[in-house]
């Protein structure tokens, strides 16, 4: 859709078809995970025991059962946080 010629389009209009389009590095995911768990539960994560899969948006943590079950608790608060934080395309669906 092409605009009229001397028409001004705002900025952030220009962004809009990358917006829809680009996912969140694995990496960004990772650390956004491990630093709103902290916040939580605090209890530090390392960052190489959490890997994300962008294509199925699944967490995998390796962490001791302890924690993991306080994860698994806490499921449906973590992946709202990070909706808010990473946006709704980019945030994960399940965590593993």
């Amino acid at each position: 859709m092409r605009k009229p010629r001397g028409e001004i389009t705002k900025l952030s209009s220009l962004f809009d078809k990358y917006k829809k389009i680009l996912k969140a590095p694995q990496a960004s995911v990772a650390n956004a995970f491990c630093e709103l768990v902290f916040e939580l539960v605090r209890v530090s994560i390392p960052k190489e025991s959490v890997s994300y899969n962008v294509h199925t948006r699944v967490l995998h943590i390796k962490v001791s059962g302890p924690l993991k079950s306080e994860i698994k608790l806490r499921k449906k608060e973590i992946i709202n946080h990070l909706k808010a934080r990473l946006g709704e395309q980019n945030a994960p669906t399940e965590i593993l």
